[in-house]
Parts: structure tokens; C-alpha cells; sequence
């Protein structure tokens, strides 16, 4: 019998109770069994309905058998998983997913599961992945089957395996990235046995494939709280295996204590990028490349450290190298390369900005800053305010106040010259004329100088541009 708290967070299922309804009759009525799992029944527990867009369901009627009892139901009917018992369908408007009780487990050097269906709903939620995910609501009746205290495991935000967590992790490696991303996600800690077992099956996570990784890894760093989460891979070693850049920023301070821990800065980055989104106009959701970019900015640190004569410590150019780390890390990892070419240029331009010294900056810096920039000019923003961790107030509000100025002077450039459209005052097409070339190289060098004109002067207006042609085509000749 359900207690009153269960009875509260089913009757939070109310708006889906017709699909819930009518999905248990059609298929209690056919002779067979169906429950909803997972994700929807936990974050009903946890008062979080509308948090989980798509509907899972686990049933013992066979792949061929849920499509003909889903048909009628149906606007849509999909059977891309079906070799893994899934069926998907749209039902009422709502995405769900009908999967035949099954187990599944990895070959000790697989990237793919083996799946053999099941018979039983016990069995089923006996092979999920946590306790929180193993509970479920028998349909029609709405009824909780909790057989592994998942409910009060949600109670103590507390992450925990069915089983023992070192056969459930064996069987399925990619869970050990899913308990950093509900460390992250939900706030939950993990048990001891699970910390024990991340750290056991660390290197088993190299057998599952780089997009299934890559995608729990993006989920955790789109969390409300990445930092908890990366913190456990991090302190697990499962890190070492999917970003050893990260772990490799824990670096040694020097004798004399001269430098910050650049792991440390890089998650406070962090936290200040995210911070950002919300709080430098214009607003975002969470940005997936600002974060990425953020964690990373620093990771060509290690690489260039250097100890100087004087006892200090220098990293000269990381910007450069740790952009080039980016771009192999992040293709490793499958990431589109859009994505790849977005996060490596923020990294390579974070350090820009301090490179222009307190003084004025001149017109030329700002338009180049812009140019170099491109789109991508507001997260650049976002990422060099967010890159100011120092304890020093008056020194950090120095740097704010500076990029508030930059920002300003921008804004005034971007007025009086559209900024984001710079181009040279001559394109293409009047190069050729006036220098009478055909297309090629030659005219593209030329275009190039004209660029180069345009940002260090201004516009300059057809007549002077063109004038300025001819001078550098006569002294290139």
C-alpha cells in the first residue's frame, strides 16, 4: 500500500493520468503487464513533474506485440530501437518509449550492450542503474513498486546501485558518468560503495563509444551544479580517462606558494561563466560552448609552466597551446566542429583583453578585438569577466571596471562604424578593377591590406582607400 507521500507524488502525475490510464488498459486488457519507470516516477517523488519531457515504460509483451497494442493509441509509431526491445511512439501529444523487461550488460571488451529480454518487472528494475531510477508505477492502478528503498534513497539525496555497485558498473560503465551527471543534476551525494567503485571501474568507461560519453558529459556540465560532478570524476579517476586535461591543471605550487591552483581557478571560471549567462546582457540559457570554453580556457597551463630566475612562475603563450589541446580533446571526444572551432577560439582570445594593457585602448585594438572575436563577441564577454577569481577586491573591480570601459568603447565604435559588418572599403570586384588582375592570390593580399587599413584607420571612403591601393601595388611591384 502506498504511504500519503507517494500518494502525493502520484496524484502530481494528474495530467498524464489519461495516457497512464488508457496505456495500462490497452495493454493489462491484451494479458500483458506495463509500468512507467525511471525518470518520471522519481521526479514526481521528488516534486519535480515536468522536469522529464519523454515517458519511459517497461512491459513484458514482446517488441512486434507493443507495436500492434500501440497502433490505435498512436499518432506515431517508431521501431529504430527495436532491437533492443524499444518502441517509441507519440501518445497524446507525449513522447514515450515501450521497452520489452530486459538485461543488459557489456563484454568484458565491448563498446556494445548485449541485451536479452526479461520476464519479469522485478528483474528489470534489478538491472537499472540506481535506486532512484529502479522505482515504478504498475498501470492502470498507479501503483509504486519500490524494491530497492529508492524512495527513501530520494529522501537523503542519496545515489546508490541496485545491486553491488562494482557488478553494475562492470555490467554498464557509462553509469559511471551518470552518477557524476545526477550529482550534478539533482544534488544527490554518492554512497561509499559507489565512490569505491567509480574509482575500481574508472578505466572500463574506455569501452564505451565517445558520443555516449561525450553526451553524459555534456549533461553534467549543462547541470545547475557541474562543478559537484566533474569534482567526482575528477576525485575518482574516471577523468583521467575522458579529459586527463583536467585532473593535469591540479598542479604543484611552487616553493615559494607564487601561483593559484589552476584546477581550482578553471572551476571557478566556471561557476563565474555560468553566472554570466544570466547576468551580462544579452541573457542565455546555459551555454554549452561559454562552459566548455570556461573549464578549458587554462588546460595549455600545465604544458607551458615554466619557473623563472626570480622564483616566479610564467605560462608563457597557453592561450595558443591550450587552443590546440581543445581542438584534439574535443575531437576525441566526437564534438561537432562548429563546437570545436567556437571553444577553441575563446580560449585562444581569453587572454586579449589583458594584453592591452590599463592604458586607453586605441581604435585599432578595439576593431581587431571585434573582428578576431566575430559571433562570438559576447561570450568572450562573458568569459573574460567570468576569468577575474582574484582575492584582491580593489584589484578585481579594477579589471570589471576596464572591460566595462572596452565594452563601452565598443559600443560607441559599433555605432559609429558598424562594427559587426567590417570590411574594407573596396571589395573584391573593385580590386581587380583598379589594379586590373584577374582573380587569384594577388587579389586577396590586397584585400587583406586593405583590412588591415580598415582596423588600424577607420573608414576611409572609397577615394582614399583606392589611393592607398596604388601605393602598396606600386611598392609591391
Amino acid at each position: 500500500m502506498s504511504t500519503p507521500a507517494e500518494l502525493q507524488a502520484i496524484a502530481k502525475l494528474a495530467p498524464i493520468s489519461g495516457l497512464l490510464t488508457d496505456l495500462g488498459e490497452r495493454f493489462t486488457g491484451a494479458g500483458h503487464e506495463i509500468a512507467l519507470v525511471g525518470g518520471p516516477v522519481r521526479d514526481a517523488l521528488l516534486g519535480r513533474v515536468g522536469a522529464t519531457g519523454d515517458l519511459d515504460f517497461t512491459t513484458d509483451a514482446r517488441p512486434e506485440v507493443i507495436i500492434e497494442l500501440l497502433t490505435p493509441l498512436a499518432s506515431a509509431v517508431w521501431d529504430v530501437g527495436i532491437r533492443f526491445g524499444t518502441v517509441g511512439a507519440r501518445i497524446s501529444g507525449r513522447e514515450c518509449e515501450i521497452t520489452t523487461y530486459r538485461t543488459e550488460q557489456y563484454d568484458r571488451d565491448s563498446r556494445k550492450p548485449v541485451v536479452d529480454f526479461g520476464d519479469t518487472l522485478e528483474g528489470d528494475l534489478a538491472r537499472r542503474d540506481f535506486t532512484i531510477n529502479a522505482l515504478a508505477l504498475r498501470l492502470p492502478q498507479m501503483q509504486l513498486v519500490d524494491l530497492f528503498a529508492g524512495a527513501s534513497d530520494l529522501d537523503n539525496y542519496l545515489l546508490r546501485t541496485p545491486g553491488r555497485a562494482q557488478d553494475s558498473f562492470d555490467d554498464d560503465p557509462l553509469r559511471i558518468m551518470r552518477a557524476a551527471r545526477f550529482v550534478a543534476q539533482l544534488g544527490f551525494r554518492v554512497s561509499d560503495e559507489v565512490l569505491q567503485a567509480m574509482g575500481e571501474q574508472a578505466e572500463r568507461i574506455t569501452i564505451v563509444s565517445a558520443e555516449r560519453v561525450r553526451e553524459e558529459f555534456m549533461k553534467t556540465l549543462m547541470a545547475p551544479d557541474p562543478r559537484s560532478g566533474l569534482e567526482l570524476l575528477v576525485e575518482t579517476g574516471v577523468a583521467d580517462w575522458i579529459l586527463p586535461e583536467l585532473p593535469a591543471l591540479r598542479l604543484a605550487e611552487d616553493e615559494h606558494h607564487r601561483h593559484k591552483d589552476v584546477y581550482e581557478h578553471s572551476m571557478m571560471v566556471l561557476e563565474q561563466a555560468i553566472a554570466m549567462e544570466t547576468l551580462h546582457e544579452p541573457v542565455s540559457g546555459p551555454d554549452p560552448v561559454l562552459r566548455l570554453a570556461a573549464l578549458l580556457h587554462d588546460i595549455g597551463k600545465p604544458k607551458t609552466r615554466k619557473f623563472e630566475k626570480d622564483g616566479g612562475v610564467s605560462f608563457h603563450h597557453h592561450e595558443m597551446v591550450g587552443a590546440r589541446m581543445v581542438k584534439k580533446r574535443m575531437r576525441a571526444m566526437r564534438f561537432s566542429n562548429e563546437t570545436t572551432d567556437q571553444v577553441a577560439r575563446l580560449v585562444e582570445l581569453h587572454l586579449r583583453f589583458h594584453g592591452y594593457g590599463t592604458g586607453e585602448w586605441t581604435d585599432s585594438a578595439v576593431r581587431r578585438y571585434v573582428r578576431d572575436a566575430g559571433d562570438q563577441l559576447v561570450q568572450l564577454h562573458k568569459l573574460t569577466r567570468a576569468d577575474s577569481t582574484t582575492r584582491n577586491k580593489r584589484r578585481a573591480a579594477a579589471l570589471q571596471q576596464a572591460y566595462s570601459s572596452l565594452e563601452n568603447r565598443i559600443n560607441v565604435l559599433e555605432q559609429e562604424e558598424e562594427l559587426a559588418a567590417l570590411r574594407p572599403d573596396l571589395d573584391g570586384a573593385a580590386i581587380m578593377r583598379i589594379l586590373d588582375l584577374p582573380p587569384g592570390p594577388v587579389v586577396g593580399e590586397a584585400y587583406r591590406f586593405l583590412m588591415d587599413l580598415r582596423l588600424d584607420r577607420g573608414p576611409l571612403g572609397e577615394a582614399q582607400a583606392t589611393e592607398a591601393l596604388l601605393a602598396w601595388w606600386a611598392a609591391r611591384r
